[in-house]
């Protein structure tokens, strides 16, 4: 793989502004094995190629351009294509937010279609009916018909728009379940509070937070009031001496 279509790479996967010297160290060691020196040459590799591939980013023939923004390098939409780039997100469906018990059962259903209500129960330890219902009602799983055992339960699997949300081909392109958990965080994470607003926030209910040197200080008196004055220790001591008649 050529270093621009290493950076190039790069910047579109990154989800905040990469620094230069961030992309130095990604490609460092592929730039040295193509016989570079040091790092100030990599260094000047990269940057050369960076500016290649601005240029070329630069050009009509491309919808998206390679900003410098706040330090970094990041892909954006050109000032051109906003009117239909922005007509074209109106049409899109609003994000699916789902609770955990409800991506719990679509991972079991994902892995171990077609699975019954009664199967999903038995592996996640509750009952999972209701989360069903939610499932299908966001057309991430249908129905497979009934199995053929006493009560011919229904059986589940995943749909079309399940694959189309994950980006697979289809189910045998399953990630493992590590990687399968992460991209459900990923696909469907819910509405959280921005980092910068997350700060400032405190809830109403939770105290102020105390300093070191405050905790310290009311260990101590804790500690102080937990042990008697010297003459308490000799009243306790003839309190609980036997007594002489």
């Amino acid at each position: 793989m050529s270093l621009k279509a290493q950076l190039e790479a790069i910047i579109y996967a990154a989800e905040t502004p990469i620094t230069l010297d961030q992309m130095v160290q990604l490609v460092k060691d592929s730039v040295i094995t193509e016989n570079a020196d040091d790092e100030a040459e990599v260094k000047s590799r990269v940057r050369s190629s960076l500016e290649e591939l601005v240029g070329e980013f630069g050009s009509s023939d491309h919808g998206i351009e390679i900003r410098q923004v706040a330090g970094g390098y990041r892909m954006s939409t050109k000032p051109e294509q906003h009117e239909v780039v922005r007509a074209f997100a109106k049409t899109l469906k609003p994000p699916v937010r789902l609770s955990l018990p409800a991506l719990e059962t679509l991972a079991v259903i994902a892995y171990k279609q077609p699975v019954t209500v009664p199967e999903i129960n038995d592996i996640r330890g509750v009952d999972s009916g209701g989360v069903i219902g939610t499932l299908l009602d966001r057309k991430l799983i249908t129905t497979a018909g009934r199995k053929q055992v006493i009560g011919r339960p229904i059986l589940y699997k995943t749909t079309k728009e399940f694959l189309m949300r994950f980006g697979l081909k289809d189910v045998n392109e399953l990630p493992s379940m590590e990687e399968f958990e992460k991209l459900v965080a990923e696909s469907f994470q819910a509405e959280l509070i921005p980092p910068e607003h997350a700060e400032s926030r405190t809830p109403a209910t939770q105290p102020p937070s105390t300093s070191s040197s405050e905790e310290e200080e009311s260990a101590e008196a804790m500690s102080s009031a937990a042990e008697p004055e010297p003459h308490q220790e000799e009243e306790i001591e003839k309190s609980a001496a036997p007594r002489q008649d």
